[in-house]
C-alpha cells in the first residue's frame, strides 16, 4: 500500500521558487504518492490561507518570505528553534488539525557551510544584509559556529531595531549592531558577508544587489560570501564574490538542506541530498 502525503508553500511572491521540484523528487524517491502545492499568499490572505490548509487536508507545510514570523501566531506547539527566534518555516499539521512549528533555516543555513569554513567563522565578525524571518535563522546557525560580532545593514532601522534588540536577549554572547544601508562601505574586518534580503531573487530584483562590487572587494582575502537567493543560482552578489576572489555559498545549497530536513519531520525519511540537488539542476540546464 503506498503512503500519502499532501504537502505545500506559502509565501508571497513564489514564482522564483525551487520548492516543488525538491519535494516532488522526495515524494517520489521515497515511494510516496502525492503533492507539493505551490500556494501564493499575501499578507492579507494569511489567516484565510491557514484555514484552507486545515480544511483541505493538508499534511504540512512550508513558509518562506513574508511569513516566516507572522506564522508563530498561528502555532499551537513549536520546537526549540522556533521558540528561539520567533520564526517558523516548516509547519506540519497534525490528526487533530494542529499546528506543529519547526525550523529547518538554521539546519540548511549551518549545513551548506563546509566544515573548514565553519571553522573560520569562531571568534569571527559576520555581516548581515536584512533583518526579516530569514536572518533570525542565519543568527542562530552563526551563534552555534562561535561568531563574536553581527553587524546588521538595513533598510529601515526603526522596522528592524525590534528584531535586533530581540536578538540581544536570545545570545547575549553575540556583539549586535545596526546600521543603515549606506554606512555598509568596509568589510575589511569581516569573515563572511550574509545576503538576508530578496535582492538579486528573478522576477523581484534580479538586477540589483545588496552589496555593490567595490565594497565585497574590501573583504579579507579567506572572506566568504553567502547569499541565501537560490534563483538565479549565481546571483550579482555571488559573481562579485568570486571575481574578486572571495568564497561563495550558494543559497541553492540551503534551500535543499532546509527541505531535505522538513520533509524528515512530515515523514521520518530522509531523502537523499544529491538526488534533491540533481532534480534542481536539470530544470536549471
Amino acid at each position: 500500500m503506498s503512503k500519502k502525503i499532501k504537502l505545500g508553500l506559502i509565501g508571497y511572491p513564489l514564482s522564483h521558487s525551487y520548492s516543488k521540484i525538491i519535494h516532488e523528487c522526495a515524494i517520489k524517491s521515497l515511494g510516496y504518492e502525492g503533492s507539493y502545492d505551490i500556494l501564493e499568499t499575501k499578507p492579507e490572505d494569511l489567516i484565510d490561507r491557514i484555514k484552507y490548509l486545515k480544511v483541505n487536508n493538508y499534511d504540512g507545510f512550508n513558509v518562506t518570505i513574508p511569513h516566516k514570523v507572522p506564522i508563530s501566531l498561528f502555532l499551537d506547539k513549536v520546537d526549540d528553534l522556533t521558540d528561539c527566534i520567533g520564526s517558523s518555516n516548516t509547519i506540519k499539521i497534525k490528526e487533530d488539525k494542529s499546528f506543529w512549528g519547526y525550523n529547518t533555516d538554521i539546519f540548511g543555513f549551518v549545513s551548506a557551510i563546509p566544515k573548514d569554513l565553519q571553522a573560520k567563522l569562531y571568534g569571527k565578525t559576520v555581516a548581515i544584509t536584512g533583518a526579516g524571518g530569514a536572518a533570525r535563522a542565519c543568527v542562530m546557525g552563526l551563534s552555534q559556529l562561535g561568531v563574536k560580532k553581527i553587524n546588521f545593514y538595513v533598510r529601515n532601522i526603526l522596522n528592524a531595531k525590534e528584531t535586533v534588540d530581540f536578538l540581544r536577549q536570545k545570545f547575549k554572547n553575540i556583539e549586535f549592531n545596526l546600521y543603515q544601508n549606506q554606512f555598509l562601505q568596509d568589510l575589511s574586518g569581516t569573515q563572511m558577508l550574509v545576503n538576508c534580503t530578496p535582492l538579486g531573487m528573478i522576477n523581484h530584483s534580479m538586477d540589483l544587489t545588496p552589496v555593490n562590487d567595490n565594497i565585497v572587494k574590501t573583504l579579507p582575502e579567506d572572506g566568504i560570501v553567502y547569499d541565501i537567493v537560490y534563483n538565479p543560482m549565481k546571483t550579482n552578489l555571488i559573481k562579485s564574490a568570486i571575481k574578486h576572489g572571495k568564497t561563495p555559498i550558494y543559497g541553492l545549497d540551503m534551500l535543499i538542506y532546509q527541505a531535505q530536513k522538513a520533509f524528515e519531520i512530515w515523514t521520518g525519511d530522509l531523502p537523499d541530498f544529491d538526488k534533491l540537488k540533481i532534480a534542481v539542476l536539470e530544470q536549471l540546464v
